[in-house]
C-alpha cells in the first residue's frame, strides 16, 4: 500500500532535527482568487491544480520541542493544523509568530487566535515597532492585546533574536508598500544552514542591499514571486510594484548553477503562470536552476 501525503511529509521531516516547511506559496488572496474567471483560476475548479494557501513557513526545531510561524494568514487553521499532525506536537499550538507586514495575507490570521475561535492566551506575536503600534492602536487587533490572547515580542532591525538553543532570527527592513507598517525580511540561522525569506519586496535596485550577494551567503533564498513579467494583470503594475521573476532571473544570469540553485520562488500570484506546475515558463526556470517552493517542501536547517 503507498503512503499518503502526510506519510510522505513525516518521513522527510525525520530527516532533519532542525528544518523549515513551506506551508503556503500564494500571494495574500490565495489561489484560487476571489473574483477569478480566468482559466488560472479555473484549472483549480477544474480539479487539475489544487488550492494554494497564502505564503507561511513553519520553522521546527524538535530538540528543544519548539514550532514557529512566519506570517499569520487567512489560511493559518490549517497551517497550524499541518505543523501539529505533520512534524511537531506540543502542548503549545504555536511557540511564536513572526510577521513580515501589515498587509492582509500576512497579519489577518491572527484573528483566529481570538474569543471568535481559539481564545488561548499569551501566544508570542514577533512584530516590528510600527507593525506593533498599529495592532495597539486599531480594533479588531488591539482587543487581541488587552484580553491577552496574543503577547506582542518586539523586534528591531537587523538585531537577532535566539529562539532556541541553535535557531536563530534576524528581520531586516525592506522597501515596500508601508501603507500601516514597516516592511521586513527574515534571516532564519540553525546549527547548519541559514535562509532567506523575503515575500514582498518592491524592487531589488531599490534595496540597499544586493541581493545576488545576499543569497550568495545562505543556503536558501524564499523569495518574491508575485509576478512572472510586466502587463500580467489588467491595472497599473506600478501601483503594485514587486520583482518580476524576469527581472530576478536577469539579475542572475551570470551566476553559478549552486547560486541559482539556493533562489526558491515565493508568494505567486495566481495569474503568474510559474505558479502552475507544467507551464513552460516554470520548467524553463527549473532547466536553469531555479527552484520553486511547494506546499509540504522541508528545507534542514
Amino acid at each position: 500500500m503507498g503512503c499518503n501525503t502526510n506519510d510522505l511529509k513525516k518521513e522527510k521531516s525525520n530527516q532533519y532535527s532542525q528544518y523549515i516547511t513551506i506551508l503556503g506559496t500564494a500571494q495574500d488572496g490565495g489561489f484560487p482568487h476571489i473574483g477569478c474567471q480566468k482559466e488560472c483560476c479555473d484549472n483549480y475548479y477544474d480539479g487539475i491544480l489544487p488550492k494554494q494557501k497564502v505564503v507561511s513557513l513553519g520553522l521546527i526545531d524538535k530538540e528543544s520541542n519548539l514550532k514557529f510561524l512566519f506570517e499569520a494568514t487567512p489560511d493559518i487553521s490549517t497551517q497550524l493544523a499541518d505543523l501539529e499532525k505533520n512534524h511537531l506536537k506540543t502542548s503549545s499550538i504555536i511557540d511564536g509568530v513572526f510577521i513580515t507586514h501589515a498587509h492582509m495575507g500576512h497579519y489577518a490570521g491572527l484573528l483566529y487566535f481570538g474569543i471568535e475561535a481559539l481564545g488561548k492566551k499569551d501566544i508570542p506575536v514577533y512584530v516590528m515597532p510600527k507593525m506593533k503600534e498599529f495592532l495597539l492602536n486599531n480594533g479588531p487587533w488591539n482587543q487581541l492585546i488587552d484580553l491577552q490572547n496574543i503577547v506582542c515580542s518586539d523586534l528591531q532591525k537587523d538585531s537577532t533574536i535566539v529562539v532556541s538553543n541553535s535557531l536563530k532570527v534576524t528581520p531586516f527592513i525592506v522597501p515596500h508598500r508601508d501603507e500601516f507598517s514597516e516592511t521586513v525580511g527574515y534571516k532564519i540561522e540553525g546549527k547548519n544552514k541559514s535562509s532567506l525569506f523575503i515575500p514582498d519586496i518592491n524592487k531589488w535596485n531599490l534595496w540597499d542591499k544586493n541581493i545576488v550577494e545576499e543569497v550568495t551567503k545562505v543556503d536558501y533564498a524564499f523569495i518574491d514571486a508575485t509576478f512572472y513579467k510586466d502587463g500580467e494583470i489588467n491595472r497599473p503594475m506600478s501601483e503594485i510594484p514587486h520583482p518580476f521573476i524576469e527581472e530576478t532571473v536577469e539579475l542572475f544570469k551570470d551566476e553559478t548553477i549552486q547560486t541559482k540553485n539556493k533562489v526558491i520562488f515565493i508568494h505567486f500570484n495566481h495569474t503568474n503562470p510559474a505558479l502552475q506546475t507544467n507551464s513552460k515558463e516554470r520548467k524553463d526556470l527549473e532547466l536553469l536552476g531555479f527552484r520553486f517552493a511547494t506546499e509540504g517542501d522541508i528545507f534542514g536547517l
